[in-house]
């Protein structure tokens, strides 16, 4: 099943979103996700459906998919106007005109309703060929969008004051001034919309416009010369060679061959002080060299590279619903139809009821067309969780879901794991005993058994003790929590872990592994590790958010209890397996919301049955995979970031969807009983959508923390 990834143009509001997804879902496709932010439809394409069907019908709702012009597919025409300021700049001079004849200035080829139709033409024209095709289109779709509010606001306005000038009723029953302002201040509200909602894409913008440079690529001619020209580094392939000078960014993913250098990632974590790397070292796509000259292989391109991913994770957040987000959904699917229905009984109720002439009734009644604004309520959500997971990205924190970004408000309890979260996972072989075997026997039985595992240790042992003659098993695996287990061609059971060996040499301090013989202890080892600068300081602001902290970890006693006094945390698990970790995560989620913090293999089940699983950069592939957040920066210093970011992000949601009810519930009933001409209204509506962008925009300055 393929995975398609659309730009799509034309989306201006919620219900522009839930139109295609509506007709995708119709379409009988999974998992489908469309952000109207950032234009992005993601879904997962079905055998039987070609990519061309799918974009004609979304073509028939009203959009363009950028870029798909296979299989038939054609392009759409070039149109008169390519954006909202140059109709909004073409309608003002006709608009303004046409507000001359309400000036006390006696203009008097003016009060000629022919004239006044004649100027009020071309706007009405330009606006009916954006407003009007669209909510067409929409209405057609079975989802009514915004502009079906305007166009028929719009369109009232200019039928009144047409029949009026046909039959020559007088000035009193032309209003072409109003069909003018509200299509050309509508117009000015979208084009500032669109700027400020444009904004809220700018962390990922820049992270996308380091996707694009140039390279410099290393070539050898016949005699083996090494040559080097520049080339966009689109056009390189896994493999290549390429030189990287003091000042250039790293074009791709790449592994350093020859030299070093110091590299600024902050692009990508966050973290402005420049990492130094060397050889072997691997350097990310789109981080910069700050000092130095090296020689680098190329590992990973186009989609594949550390960059492309985080801009995928982003953006497939974006499209995340967050359970907030259901209830505006809601509203919206249903708000056009509720507003037609308000804006005929504003009429009805005006004209013959309240005995308000049918002049006044009608404007009233199309000031309550205008002043509706669905997009309000559909912007509330997708802008604060654009602006907060741009921010995060920005600070390298990445979040797979946007839901996690709403669960974060409501965590009362973090759990670490030790290896590599708390403490650096950077070993140093302290120790060890070999028992009755010989020293050389006892690292090459250890060596042999570590070199199949992922676990931080035993990187640390096979970079320590590399040796050429490894045993051949008969049969190997790691078993998770435990250790590594072989089987030799003599049948002999060789295990390396901390499973209850330790219990068997009650006599001694605890070590860090024990290696057993058919469940015999025959020798152990032991192995330092250091505690992150910034785990007491992060311990410390959980606790100055009453969040409580707990240890849970697969080591001993003695090394949790050492590491949990060290940093201030409150409670310990010590000696778990990942199958004893589910257990704990479990009662402890029944208990309170619960995030849970680790790296490793054996962290996997935990994370994913945590309230939140956070993982970092360096952690195992499955950790990353099953955690919902994944923190960039080689440690625990953003976490604290992450927490504010979730709920500062909910809050901001919250101030948006307050904002928008609260909005229409008043401006409404205002428009109704007259306090609110048409074209104060049009102006008034573009406003609330500003309002809410600028509002989230807001997120990318305040202190979250």
């Amino acid at each position: 099943m393929e995975k398609v990834e659309w730009k799509v143009e034309g989306m201006d509001c919620t219900n522009c979103a839930l139109s295609i997804s509506k007709y995708l879902n119709k379409e009988g496709l999974k998992n489908v996700k469309v952000n109207f932010i950032g234009g992005e439809v993601i879904f997962d394409l079905n055998e039987g459906k070609s990519k061309a069907q799918l974009a004609k019908g979304i073509a028939g709702l009203g959009y363009n998919v950028v870029n798909e012009t296979k299989e038939g597919t054609s392009k759409p025409p070039a149109k008169l106007f390519t954006n909202h300021l140059q109709r909004f700049l073409f309608c003002l001079p006709f608009t303004a005109v046409l507000m001359l004849h309400m000036l006390p200035l006696h203009i008097h080829f003016l009060m000629n309703p022919w004239i006044q139709l004649a100027i009020c033409l071309p706007v009405y024209i330009v606006g009916m060929g954006y407003f009007g095709v669209s909510a067409i289109k929409s209405l057609q779709g079975g989802m009514p969008n915004m502009n079906v509010l305007i166009a028929i606001g719009a369109t009232a306005a200019f039928v009144y004051s047409l029949i009026g000038t046909v039959n020559n009723f007088g000035m009193d029953y032309v209003f072409y001034e109003t069909t003018a302002t509200i299509i050309t201040l509508v117009f000015l509200g979208e084009w500032v919309e669109h700027k400020s909602v444009s904004t809220t894409q700018k962390e990922l913008n820049k992270l996308a416009a380091q996707q694009k440079v140039m390279a410099n690529m290393i070539a050898f001619d016949d005699e083996h010369k090494e040559n080097i020209f520049p080339v966009e580094n689109t056009q390189l392939h896994i493999g290549d060679l390429i030189l990287i000078k003091t000042g250039e960014q790293v074009p791709m993913d790449c592994k350093i061959l020859w030299g070093d250098a110091h590299v600024n990632e902050a692009l990508l974590t966050g973290e402005s002080k420049p990492v130094y790397k060397q050889k072997k070292d691997a350097l990310i796509g789109g981080s910069l060299l700050t000092d130095g000259t090296v020689k680098a292989q190329v590992t990973a391109t186009g989609k594949d590279t550390v960059l492309s991913n985080i801009l995928h994770l982003v953006k497939q957040a974006q499209g995340e619903k967050p359970p907030i987000q259901q209830l505006a959904d809601k509203i919206s699917a249903v708000f056009v139809p509720v507003v037609l229905g308000i804006s005929v009984l504003t009429f009805l109720i005006n004209y013959f009821i309240a005995d308000i002439n049918a002049t006044s009734s009608l404007m009233r009644s199309i000031a309550v067309l205008v002043i509706s604004c669905p997009c309000a309520m559909g912007l509330a959500t997708p802008a604060a969780i654009a602006v907060g997971l741009g921010r995060a990205a920005k600070n390298g924190i990445l979040f797979r879901n946007a839901k996690s970004l709403e669960l974060f408000k409501d965590i009362k309890t973090v759990v670490f794991d030790k290896t590599g979260t708390l403490t650096k996972g950077a070993f140093k072989i302290a120790g060890f005993h070999s028992g009755n075997l010989t020293e050389d026997e006892f690292k090459r039985i250890v060596f042999s058994l570590e070199k199949y595992s992922n676990h931080p240790i035993a990187k640390v042992i096979t970079d320590n003790w590399k040796i050429n003659n490894a045993i051949v098993w008969k049969k190997i695996e790691e078993v998770k929590g435990v250790g590594v287990k072989g089987e030799d061609k003599e049948g002999n059971i060789y295990q390396l872990g901390n499973s209850n060996a330790e219990l068997l040499i009650t006599h001694e301090e605890p070590h860090t592994a024990y290696l057993q013989k058919n469940n015999e202890p025959i020798g152990w080892l032991d192995l330092e590790d250091e505690i992150r600068e910034e785990s007491k300081q992060v311990i410390d602001y959980l606790h100055s958010k009453n969040i409580k902290t707990i240890l849970l970890s697969g080591d001993s006693l003695e090394r949790c209890k050492r590491v949990a006094d060290a940093v201030g945390i409150d409670e310990v698990y010590a000696q778990q397996k990942p199958e004893q970790k589910l257990q704990i995560i479990e009662q402890l989620n029944n208990a309170n919301p619960t995030a849970m913090v680790g790296d490793g293999i054996n962290d996997a089940p935990a994370l994913a049955k945590a309230t939140i699983g956070i993982s970092m950069s360096e952690a195992s592939q499955l950790a990353m995979q099953t955690a919902q957040v994944v923190l960039m920066n080689k440690g625990i210093h953003h976490l604290p970031l992450a927490l504010g970011l979730g709920k500062h992000t909910f809050f901001t949601i919250k101030q948006n969807l307050f904002w928008a009810f609260i909005y229409n519930i008043v401006a409404i009933p205002i428009a109704a009983v007259g306090l609110l001409h048409p074209g104060v209204a049009a102006l008034a509506m573009g406003f609330s959508d500003v309002v809410l962008a600028i509002n989230s925009i807001r997120l990318n300055y305040k202190k979250v923390v």
